[in-house]
């Protein structure tokens, strides 16, 4: 993750630079409003990056840039509808790692995992952190493996998305123990219920709950990559809470339908490039518990390769079957 954020200003200087030596060979696009369709509900981590980026794109394209929210079936809505899209520059898809898992957990998709999909660019990452509720009487990983060992089927958590999900599988896995999963359709409802006392616990990226947590709503226990994130400096690692061999984060990107004109991914990734470079953008996201990450095209298309065959492996071993 720290690869990919320091060379965000040099990949946003070449894109640019690639982006304006080509400027010449492309369409007469955008010429109506465009739409980004997001799998998630409103004001959840990738719906915030994805309107803040929608409303810098918007200025820099000369065009309305909507946001569209399709949550449900485990962002299968969205995605099915973005890649059944036309492949004309005016349907995007903002989406987080949970992509990399459809493959793996749906038994059927109208689509193909990446296939039906055109890379465009890395927008940004946020580190996944296991929160519980003040009254839950535990101050660490440790004693909250401890107190979950003792309890039939483990304390209760939250998880607002797949990939959140599957971290927490892993987390189980890997120190053995079990919790008792609550499904929900997104970060912001599952730390609403977890301040209110409706959960002990949750996972979750960072962005829907640095505010409860610095308000003193709930208590962080650990974030689940392997550096500490510099939004919540204070909560420790897995790795320092005694759990080696676990890096995982969020990270959330845009794709446009497969076969898009070449021409017009090259502007949109400029355009992006440049957004998350500016001073103002890099303050909001990290207020927000982001980093900002742009990469080019076939850096995001490595990644989610890398990402897929990551998954391919380790769900097998989770003993997680296709529904």
């Amino acid at each position: 993750m720290k690869r990919i954020i320091s060379a965000a200003v040099s990949i946003a200087l070449v894109a640019a630079s690639a982006w304006s030596s080509a400027a010449h060979a492309a369409p007469a696009w955008p010429k109506r409003p465009i739409h980004i369709i997001v799998p998630a509900p409103a004001g959840g981590g990738i719906d915030v990056v994805a309107r803040l980026v929608a409303s810098r794109l918007g200025t820099a394209l000369g065009e309305q840039v909507i946001v569209e929210n399709k949550p449900g079936a485990r962002n299968t809505i969205a995605a099915d509808f973005v890649a059944k899209s036309a492949a004309d520059g005016y349907t995007l898809f903002v989406t987080s790692d949970a992509f990399t898992v459809m493959p793996f957990v749906e038994r059927k998709l109208s689509f193909d995992v990446p296939g039906s999909f055109a890379p465009v660019s890395l927008l940004a990452t946020q580190p996944l952190v296991l929160a519980v509720h003040p009254s839950l009487p535990v101050q660490s990983m440790r004693e909250f493996i401890a107190l979950s060992r003792s309890k039939p089927g483990g304390i209760s958590f939250g998880s607002g998305a797949l990939g959140h999900y599957l971290a927490a599988e892993y987390l189980q896995k890997t120190a053995g123990f079990e919790m008792t999963h609550i499904p929900y359709k997104g970060g912001v409802p599952a730390i609403t219920d977890l301040v209110g006392g409706q959960i002990p616990a949750a996972l979750t990226g960072q962005s829907p709950m640095i505010q409860q947590v610095r308000a003193g709503r709930i208590r962080p226990l650990a974030v689940m990559s392997k550096a500490r994130s510099t939004a919540l400096p204070d909560v420790p690692t897995l790795a320092e809470s005694g759990i080696a061999g676990i890096d995982l984060f969020e990270w959330i990107f845009m794709l446009a339908p497969a076969n898009t004109p070449k021409e017009i991914v090259a502007r949109l990734n400029a355009e992006l490039a440049k957004i998350l470079a500016a001073s103002d953008v890099r303050e909001r996201l990290a207020g927000g518990g982001f980093e900002p990450a742009p990469t080019t095209p076939a850096q995001l298309d490595t990644m989610i390769r890398e990402s897929l065959d990551r998954w391919g492996k380790l769900i097998p071993q989770l003993d997680i079957k296709p529904e």
